[in-house]
């Protein structure tokens, strides 16, 4: 008796089901046209975006060629237009490309100021890779050049912040416990002995089997702790 409830009851809801796809069918069937569309137009838009990218780092490896052959003359004065050149177009590169082609665009406009010994500038392009890299290796590569650029101008300031912030990806980078030593070089540098302890302690702290960073944050520490506050 239950079993004959069972079936009525389920034919009862296929034949409700039946009806409603009748009576619905145009809206359903325009429903369904659209989210084909939807997924048409994702799949093209993924296409476009990978042929995009693919452009974007075809051009960074032309750039990067570019750099290369010009790389030791570099500072030479009939080099000047050709240095000009190039930085524009890493600039306009970097501006209209997004991720790693972005960044590394950057990364060489900032290499070339380096070459120049234009720290300031080095700094700068230096944030502005990190700030296309992402989540990758690159992102705390820039970070730690655009820290070691700013102590060129004597920018204690700019520097421990980068520093700071390569800390951030020491799961990934191996020479995070130089940049945490090197905050706390720079704070010792400038008088700060409590921050600069605290930076060294946090060496030992994080990177105990590091052979030469450890070894020189306990160092500085004995030295510090000697010394009157």
């Amino acid at each position: 008796m239950a079993n004959d409830e069972e079936k009525k009851e389920s034919l009862s809801l296929s034949d409700v089901l039946v009806d409603f796809i009748q009576k619905n069918r145009k809206s359903l069937f325009i429903a369904l046209i659209g989210i084909i569309v939807v997924v048409i137009g994702f799949v093209a838009g993924l296409s476009i975006r990978e042929s995009v990218l693919e452009k974007a780092i075809s051009r960074v490896e032309s750039l990067n060629d570019r750099y290369e052959e010009i790389r030791f003359n570099i500072n030479e004065s009939e080099k000047a237009l050709d240095v000009q050149a190039l930085l524009e177009d890493l600039n306009a590169n970097a501006e209209k490309s997004f991720g790693y082609a972005s960044a590394r665009s950057y990364a060489l406009a900032a290499s070339i100021h380096a070459d120049q010994k234009k720290w300031e500038d080095a700094e700068k392009a230096w944030k502005a890779a990190a700030g296309k890299g992402g989540k990758s290796y690159l992102t705390p590569v820039c970070l730690f050049n655009a820290a070691s650029a700013a102590e060129e101008y004597d920018n204690i300031e700019g520097a421990i912040e980068s520093y700071t912030k390569v800390l951030t990806y020491a799961d990934i980078f191996p020479m995070a416990a130089r940049a945490q030593f090197s905050i706390g070089r720079l704070e010792e540098g400038r008088n700060n002995r409590d921050a600069a302890l605290s930076a060294y302690r946090a060496v030992i702290e994080k990177w105990p089997a590091d052979p030469v960073w450890a070894n020189f944050a306990n160092n500085r520490i004995i030295v510090l702790s000697n010394r009157r506050s």
